[in-house]
């Protein structure tokens, strides 16, 4: 494979993981978020649960059908692009994702039916219990995923053999090594961060439409409150998870800190314009020492690695790791900030009397969707020139008899596919969000249709004389 087929390769596999990853970082969140509306409908009895619920589930079905769609062509990929990552790490890789199939989608494709048309055909009890299980399903899907990666980034428990096939020799060791129960619940947080800030951000909106009253006041509660108490956490288990960074991935550490030189005790890079080419920075704003050796190992002494103490041929890019990380940590303040400060208002009564804080909470639903791309951004990139760390060289893992035309036409095939299901699903998510939860007077008769549980409000004639589900709460 040549150097312009590689990029290439590298560049399209990029652009299909983060275009999926959108996805599993909503449905996640709001699989749990539909779990929790229902057991709160079937113990308290009160309505508004059950609108919540028809509400986001015909959303959370669209979201997920796209990211199935969009998951399935990755798996293509390791055949077509990366058939010598394929064929070396098979025998660890292929089992993992085998048991993505074998637990996850099971449970997935077992409940779902049930979760989309059953609601009304089968007891309550079994309903939740159906929902609890898609809950699982993708909590179980992205286990195996990070596994998986986990298991990229730091090899344990295996073997190589002289054909430079890696053989496992300690499933144990793969499965429950330190780095996966750290990047689990880093995962499974920025998931449930983001559709809390997504049901929050909704709310905001209705409130600023003045719609959907009891509903919009219920999702913002709800929405910032669990966001209130999970962006600690986040925080938390972003910083275990720069821990194992400092322990086992010097090369990757350095690009991020920025810092050229090693130095003990050193002083934290707050912002810079690395320049890789000079191999130092511009506009340096910096805490002075030991900021930078208390964030990295708890000490006032310890040392941070230069990027100039890596060799030149395994140094990742720095701008990409760099820059992304940054990104990632100021979406988490200002995530905490306001979700703190969003609590803080409602709790005192003020939330609907300040518009500019509806508006900043509505505008507020991309931020955990930019914090998990450049999280990933952030492994990914930082992880190069690796793609098992430390053991298989990315540009060894590629196929090496494809070329740079047939890499280029499937880059711009995925390319045109993906932007038309992305533009179909995101037009059809924004009508349903703009019909609301409670039906308009003109559309009343179409709200509820058992036999198109997936209809936006509008899409087709009432019927005349039907009664809306419900009033809006004045």
């Amino acid at each position: 494979m040549d150097i312009s087929a590689l990029m290439l390769s590298r560049i399209q596999f990029a652009f299909t993981v983060s275009f999926h990853i959108i996805f599993p970082a909503f449905t996640v969140g709001l699989a749990a978020w539909l779990a929790f509306l229902q057991a709160r409908a079937m113990i308290s009895g009160e309505p508004v649960y059950d609108r919540l619920f028809d509400f986001w589930l015909k959303i959370f079905a669209v979201a997920f059908g796209l990211g199935v769609v969009s998951g399935i062509v990755m798996a293509f990929q390791f055949g077509t692009n990366w058939s010598e990552l394929a064929r070396r790490t098979g025998p660890i890789q292929g089992p993992l994702l085998g048991y993505e199939s074998f637990t996850a989608f099971a449970l997935e494709a077992s409940f779902f039916g049930v979760l989309m048309f059953g609601r009304r055909r089968v007891p309550r009890w079994f309903y939740l219990f159906a929902c609890l299980m898609v809950c699982l399903g993708t909590s179980l899907s992205s286990f195996w995923i990070l596994v998986n990666n986990s298991w990229m980034q730091y090899p344990t428990g295996f073997a190589l053999r002289p054909d430079g096939v890696f053989v496992p020799t300690d499933w144990w060791a793969i499965l429950f090594n330190g780095v996966v129960w750290v990047r689990f619940p880093h995962m499974v947080l920025a998931a449930y961060v983001t559709t809390s800030f997504c049901v929050a951000a909704t709310g905001a909106w209705s409130m600023l439409r003045g719609r959907d009253r009891v509903e919009a006041r219920a999702m913002v509660r709800m929405g910032l409150g669990l966001a209130a108490v999970l962006v600690p956490l986040q925080l938390f288990f972003g910083h275990l998870t720069g821990d194992y960074v400092v322990r086992h991935q010097p090369s990757k550490i350095a690009a991020i800190e920025g810092h050229w030189e090693s130095r003990a005790p050193a002083g934290e890079i707050l912002f810079a314009w690395p320049d890789e080419a000079q191999e130092t920075n511009h506009f340096v704003i910096a805490l002075p020492a030991p900021a930078g050796s208390l964030i990295d190992d708890g000490t006032l002494t310890g040392k941070v690695i230069g990027i100039k103490d890596i060799p030149k041929a395994d140094r990742p890019p720095v701008l990409i790791p760099f820059f992304a990380f940054r990104i990632m940590v100021g979406c988490g303040l200002l995530m905490l900030a306001l979700a703190w400060g969003g609590m803080a208002f409602y709790a005192t009564g003020r939330l609907e009397r300040a518009r500019w804080l509806q508006w900043a909470i509505f505008l507020s639903f991309p931020l955990g969707f930019v914090a998990t791309l450049t999280g990933w951004f952030t492994a990914e990139v930082g992880r190069q020139p690796w793609t098992v760390y430390g053991q298989l060289r990315t540009a060894d893992a590629a196929t090496p008899v494809l070329t740079s035309p047939q890499v280029a036409t499937s880059l711009a095939v995925f390319g045109a596919v993906y932007a038309l299901i992305f533009a179909a699903g995101t037009v059809y998510i924004y009508r349903m969000l703009r019909a609301g939860i409670l039906p308009t007077p003109a559309h009343a008769g179409s709200a509820a249709n058992p036999k198109r549980p997936l209809a936006v409000p509008g899409d087709s004639p009432g019927t005349p004389g039907a009664t809306p589900t419900g009033t809006p709460a004045e």
